[in-house]
């Protein structure tokens, strides 16, 4: 192609990359691709970019040549030193005014950094972050860009319609300055691990409580996903149930080891909560619940050492079942008004500005959260746009007061029963401490005025006291 006749470039064709360049082929732009390794970028071009209005450039110089101006050149690459690299390879051959988009998960505190950097000499840095995993980058994600808004303007005509399309637009929008996009995809995925962990603990609920096989299983997620939890984590999961090992013929899940990986995007969630000061047990609870199951070894020694009950369940199956439903769907509210509480705290430290109902929006679909559920969502921040918290909302304490009873039967029979319920049980201690007038801490701010002298304030008159205990 001729110098200037394409209309982005990316950098970084394994999966991810390969299908957002189909994606923004098929969408009618001229996509240029580069890769370190040149082979990789050979075989995309002669293989599943065959034809097509994509075009391969083993130069970075010649790759940045072949954009046009403003240059929108599209990295993803792995997070962290990758990105540092690229961005300096690229400086010396684009020009001020040229956009940078970093579609990496990368931590939001590197993306401030960048973003001040960039800014200093010129350039227009976005930090966008895409979920939706390969199907998604291929067909529609959810985008979240944040930086410059007239850099993210001269964006918006390819990602407006490169993104998935839900009933009320594509679900793209423009986050906020600086490192809000990046920091708005972590909360996103904060709330994807706790959704996981609440699913998973009712998998094991189901299995180890009531004993349903995995075909049971199956029949329960595929009724559960035509209801009010229908998302692509349920459908997912219905669909792992379904699936045979070729070599055993078990369900291929039961020879999954029980071993659960993580990148840093949940740990990170829950270690900026603290910093800003937001309450998110779920979350942290997920980040925790995979961190113990990393110490597989050390797991099946104990089982040997360590004891708990051995009951069996003697209720009505079909009505427990249903508790469980109510208890996955409380569960979930809790960890969203966590993960919506978080973003607006973050907003107000960060000063992001961030529109909470947009967001819950673009999450409507493509990205791996997408679910019925938050449509709710929007249209609770449509009702009240500074809304202190989604439990409060009309729609979403009706939800929960309906389901708690059966949500408060099933943690109680997972005690009972020795099962580990972290996520659930983290969301009903957080609805319980929220929803309570007086808590504790009182005896805490006691103890620290005791050992330290922090001093406390009290309930019937104004002021900052400090008493002699002893």
């Amino acid at each position: 192609m001729p110098i200037g006749s394409c209309d982005i470039g990316l950098i970084g064709l394994d999966v991810m990359g390969r299908n957002l360049v189909l994606n923004m082929e098929r969408n009618g732009f001229r996509v240029a691709g580069f890769n370190r390794t040149t082979s990789k970028m050979e075989e995309f071009i002669a293989g599943a970019a065959k034809g097509k209005n994509v075009e391969g450039y083993p130069e970075l110089k010649d790759f940045v040549q072949a954009l046009k101006k403003p240059r929108r050149v599209f990295m993803m690459v792995k997070a962290g030193e990758p990105v540092d690299d690229f961005i300096q390879k690229l400086l010396p051959l684009i020009e001020k005014g040229d956009i940078i988009i970093d579609g990496g998960n990368s931590y939001y505190k590197d993306t401030e950094r960048r973003s001040v950097y960039l800014a200093e000499k010129g350039f227009n840095y976005i930090g966008t972050g895409v979920s939706g995993g390969e199907e998604g980058a291929l067909w529609g994600p959810s985008i979240m860009p944040g930086g410059p808004k007239e850099a993210y303007d001269a964006l918006a005509p390819i990602l407006t319609k490169i993104a998935a399309k839900v009933d009320d637009g594509p679900c793209v929008t423009y986050i906020g300055p600086r490192s809000a996009g990046h920091y708005v995809k972590m909360v996103h995925n904060g709330i994807e691990y706790g959704d996981m962990e609440l699913i998973s603990e009712t998998y094991d609920i189901m299995k180890r409580v009531l004993g349903l096989t995995a075909e049971e299983m199956h029949d329960t997620f595929a009724e559960w996903n035509e209801g009010e939890l229908k998302s692509y984590l349920i459908e997912i999961t219905r669909d792992i149930f379904a699936k045979k090992d070729e070599d055993t013929g078990k369900p291929l899940v039961e020879v999954v080891l029980d071993k659960a990986g993580q990148k840093g995007t949940g740990k990170w969630t829950a270690q900026d909560a603290l910093d800003v000061g937001a309450p998110d047990p779920t979350m942290d609870s997920a980040v925790q619940a995979r961190i113990i199951s990393s110490f597989k070894d050390e797991r099946v020694k104990a089982s040997q050492i360590l004891r708990g009950p051995k009951k069996v369940f003697k209720g009505d199956k079909k009505r427990f079942i249903n508790d469980l439903r109510g208890a996955l769907y409380a569960s979930k509210i809790c960890s969203y008004a966590q993960g919506m509480k978080m973003l607006a705290l973050a907003s107000a430290e960060y000063k992001y500005e961030l529109n909470l109902k947009e967001i819950a929006r673009i999450w409507k679909g493509g990205c791996i959260i997408r679910a019925v559920f938050l449509d709710k969502i929007r249209q609770a921040y449509g009702r009240d746009a500074k809304l202190m918290n989604l439990l409060v909302d009309k729609d979403f304490k009706s939800a929960v007061q309906k389901r708690q009873a059966g949500w408060r039967r099933v943690i109680i029979k997972a005690v009972d029963m020795g099962i580990p319920v972290l996520g659930m049980s983290a969301s009903l201690a957080y609805y319980d401490a929220y929803r309570s007038e007086t808590l504790p801490a009182n005896l805490i701010q006691a103890q620290r005025d005791y050992f330290g002298a922090h001093t406390y304030e009290r309930i019937d008159k104004q002021g900052i006291f400090h008493s002699q205990w002893k």
